[in-house]
């Protein structure tokens, strides 16, 4: 059993108030042991008893939990650029542009696939995550969306069946067909690859009855429910989520007193993904509204890319704090805490003894630098089951 106790750490945010102050259980002048890649102590440093094997001095920085990314399109070819410079000078967001990677996507071998794949996954742990959920969606037939989630499952324990991401081109009207196959023989190929199923639902993609459809029959053969819901008007995607007990309702853009009103109710996640309203020029989901009515609330990435081009969570967390009306406490429990129950998950996004030791160091005394500095690389360690995988 190998063990590791950093010390001289300014601020560890554990999300545990048991531990610490506030909702992010922050403690001051702390240390963490770590054995055998979970937490074993955190708390104050002459609290914490040195019984490790190595020593790390934090340097009087911060230490965080690693992120945990709720929401994420990784397997895909080609980029949508032209795109988003024509609506930063106007043009309107739909569902429609996902043809154009659903084509490419299809074109790519599997080679190109893993490459782009990798890159992202590079680059999100860069910035501090260290656990990320990925979707299929861009294949939307049996043989590619199979072979994303071959992929994905590779790399991530936490993958999604999108086959329900929008009807590709050679269904065009017939989307009640289109439903049939993702639910018969598309299922039957993706359903042992996958963890959840997910449905587009919302206007130019899925209606309600074609999404519970998809997500009751993904449930029959194991697959735990999430929704894309109310992105791009208000429409039925929080009552399918609560319809078929799903983790989360992602995006939540457009919302009226009944769907805050269900998401608390149903103990719902509403995961917030303001990369896709900075990058769409859309309005942005209002967090307040939620928080403040008691609904828990996750910020993920939305890696994709068409609308929402980063793995950048610390982006995501000060487009929250500035755009969303968060406070900085708030983005950043939402961006590790509430991405793990988005995710149904008990053993990441925080720092109590048991949980799985997935760390940051940061290159500033607090976690509100990581609004308070946008931008800036302050993630100088990663720490993954008690392993540092970065610097490596």
């Amino acid at each position: 059993m190998s063990s590791l106790r950093v010390d001289n750490i300014a601020t560890l945010v554990t999300n545990d108030p048991g531990l610490g102050s506030g909702p992010l259980g922050v403690v001051h002048d702390a240390a963490l042991v770590v054995e055998d890649g979970r937490v074993a102590a955190a708390g104050a440093s002459t609290v914490v008893r040195d019984v490790a094997d190595e020593h790390l001095d934090a340097g009087g920085r911060a230490v965080v939990p690693g992120f945990v990314d709720s929401h994420a399109h990784l397997v895909f070819a080609g980029e949508r650029s032209g795109e988003f410079v024509a609506r930063m000078v106007g043009a309107g967001y739909s569902a429609g542009g996902i043809a154009s990677t659903v084509a490419a996507t299809r074109a790519a071998s599997d080679e190109q696939l893993a490459a782009g794949l990798d890159r992202l996954l590079a680059e999100a742990l860069a910035s501090g995550t260290t656990t990320i959920e990925c979707k299929s969606g861009y294949g939307l037939d049996a043989v590619n969306e199979a072979r994303s989630l071959t992929l994905a499952r590779e790399r991530t324990t936490e993958v999604t069946y999108l086959g329900a991401h929008v009807v590709p081109p050679e269904y065009s009207g017939r989307a009640d067909d289109y439903v049939e196959l993702v639910c018969s023989t598309m299922l039957d190929a993706c359903a042992p690859l996958a963890r959840w199923v997910d449905v587009f639902c919302d206007e130019g993609a899925f209606d309600r009855d074609q999404s519970l459809e998809v997500l009751r029959r993904g449930a029959a053969r194991g697959l735990s429910p999430r929704v894309h819901a109310n992105q791009l008007r208000r429409g039925p995607g929080v009552e399918v989520a609560a319809a078929v007990g799903a983790a989360s309702a992602d995006h939540c853009t457009h919302l009226d007193d009944g769907d805050v009103e269900i998401l608390a109710s149903a103990g719902i996640v509403a995961t917030l993904l303001p990369g896709a309203e900075f990058s769409t020029r859309s309005p942005y989901p209002d967090a307040r509204r939620l928080l403040d009515a008691g609904v828990t609330v996750a910020l993920a990435s939305d890696c994709n890319p068409g609308s929402s081009f980063t793995t950048s969570i610390p982006f995501c967390i000060a487009v929250a704090v500035r755009e969303m009306h968060m406070t900085p406490d708030e983005a950043v429990w939402s961006a590790t805490r509430g991405g793990a129950l988005a995710l149904r998950r008990r053993d990441v996004g925080g720092l109590s003894p048991g949980m799985r030791a997935d760390f940051l160091l940061l290159d500033a005394p607090t976690h509100v630098h990581l609004a308070y500095r946008p931008g800036v690389a302050l993630v100088i360690g990663v720490w993954r089951e008690g392993r540092q995988i970065l610097p490596g």
